[in-house]
């Protein structure tokens, strides 16, 4: 039976659950509702209650728009409010002292999430304090206008790691170790935390699973994008007057804005990783925030000091082609042009050298049909190869600062997928035998739970001590877990004609 359980923070109380040797503490807010004044402005510090707040219930999730039902129901986008920087603990006992802290940046395109999707008490089990944050997403995380503000919901992630490094200490966390964890959007966030000035020293090591520090675009036409927004929104072109403007309207006119990006994926018009991407909102290269390219950023040496552990799945986005029902309906002709497939982006627009690039994929994978081809390079230039380019350059960068760099590949396949995108979740988080509405139809009717006992162990491992367990990532042998149906086993490069393919390109 659960017991309430109170912390005091230097906002005010909190009222917990404690059950089965796990304490959990639901929707703490970690700044100010970004609403009223503060709407589409920088995290402002929250402000302090009287008496004992309620922390038993997930907190709102950020303003976002509906998922796509291939995304699973467990995102609870009708939980939206103004409170929505608010994040979840679980922690073993918020008496101990000196516990590793593991930070959940969750993924989503940067269009959607809610922390309601994750649950990490079985990390606190295995006594880690695990935080999973919220963050503003889409045009309320990463509007541009030029105006000086840039990359609101990064700093949401700064401003949330900022009270953990404040406040982890009263749930039982070490401030001064601190994994910040996450997948495909909140991976590539980590990314461009790595490479930030203001990240610098809140976070000691970093877990990428499917992204990486590519994923950025450039000032010039994020400012398009924002103006454009505003045009749909018929304001004037200011953060003020857009912010007027009511969220539904808001996120009305980002659903009419997309619709129109994948109609019209003119690189001329948004911008080549935009329409690669196909994502309007994403991290800014604005010059301060972000000063430059994450990669090339971390290549001169910033995060040098941060253990890392980067990965990815062996099928990566062939995901997204086989829940829409688009792999089986690719043709050859479609993945040699210059159109977009039910829009997908064809590997022309990745910049792959068509035939030249397409024949290489067709010999590497004899037999796969159009939609397999398009599937794997996707995966490669999406995950694989800014992972291998943020390890390389990390290996090289870190050395003799007494941080490593460590690889994983998850080939685990999904019953009809095959290790596809965010299959890896619940085994990281230790999470099978739940019920969960976005990851259980991915897993069927018996993954393995070895599997999660082993790669949970190796995430927690790598908290505690920054050595998951393999040997470190070094150019000369690149080594690389496998997590797979038979047991995990480490591979010596297991991607070098991936990486010579795409020398120069990605």
């Amino acid at each position: 039976m659960a017991r309430d359980i109170v912390v005091t923070t230097p906002c005010g109380a909190l009222r917990g659950t404690e059950a089965g040797g796990v304490c959990a503490f639901l929707g703490i807010p970690y700044a100010a509702p970004p609403a009223g004044p503060n709407r589409l402005q920088p995290p402002r510090p929250p402000d302090p209650w009287s008496g004992v707040r309620d922390a038993t219930r997930y907190g709102a999730a950020p303003p976002q728009l509906a998922p796509p039902p291939s995304a699973g129901s467990d995102w609870d986008t009708d939980l939206a409010g103004d409170d929505c920087l608010n994040l979840n603990i679980w922690t073993p006992d918020p008496a101990r002292t000196g516990l590793p802290v593991m930070v959940w940046i969750q993924g989503g395109a940067f269009e959607i999430g809610s922390t309601a999707a994750y649950d990490g008490r079985n990390f606190a089990r295995d006594s880690v304090v695990c935080v999973v944050i919220n963050w503003r997403v889409g045009a309320d995380g990463f509007l541009y206008l030029g105006d000086g503000h840039a990359n609101v919901g990064l700093l949401d992630q700064v401003a949330a790691l900022e009270w953990v490094r404040e406040n982890i200490a009263g749930f039982g966390g070490d401030p001064g170790n601190v994994t910040v964890f996450g997948e495909s959007a909140g991976a590539m966030s980590i990314g461009a935390l790595l490479s930030m000035p203001r990240a610098e020293g809140l976070f000691r090591r970093a877990i990428l699973q499917s992204g990486a520090a590519h994923h950025v675009i450039a000032a010039p036409a994020a400012e398009r994008i924002g103006r454009a927004l505003a045009a749909e929104l018929r304001v004037p072109q200011t953060r003020e007057a857009m912010a007027a403007v009511p969220v539904t309207d808001f996120l009305a006119a980002q659903s009419r804005l997309k619709a129109e990006l994948l109609a019209r994926p003119d690189p001329e018009h948004w911008g080549h990783d935009v329409v690669a991407s196909t994502m309007l909102w994403q991290p800014v290269i604005d010059g301060d925030v972000i000063p430059r390219r994450p990669i090339d950023r971390i290549a001169a040496g910033a995060g040098a000091a941060v253990d890392v552990l980067a990965g990815t799945n062996t099928e990566d986005w062939k995901l997204f082609l086989a829940i829409t029902g688009v792999l089986s309906r690719v043709t050859e002709e479609g993945l040699s042009g210059t159109d977009s497939i039910e829009g997908f982006p064809p590997p022309a627009a990745y910049g792959l050298p068509v035939p030249a690039g397409l024949d290489a994929y067709r010999d590497r994978y004899p037999g796969a049909g159009p939609g397999d081809l398009l599937a794997a390079v996707q995966t490669d230039w999406w995950v694989r190869i800014p992972a291998l380019r943020l390890a390389d350059a990390h290996a090289d960068a870190a050395h003799g600062t007494g941080a490593h760099t460590y690889m994983y590949e998850f080939a685990w396949p999904a019953p009809g997928l095959g290790a596809v995108h965010a299959v890896e979740v619940p085994f990281v988080f230790d999470t099978l035998d739940r019920d969960s509405r976005l990851f259980g139809r991915l897993l069927g009717d018996n993954p393995p739970q070895e599997l999660a006992d082993t790669m949970h162990a190796a995430w927690v491992q790598f908290a505690a001590t920054g050595d998951p367990g393999w040997p470190a990532y070094e150019p000369a042998r690149r080594a690389t877990m496998r997590f797979g149906s038979d047991s995990p086993a480490v591979v010596d490069d297991p991607r070098a004609w991936e990486r010579a393919l795409w020398e120069g390109l990605r």
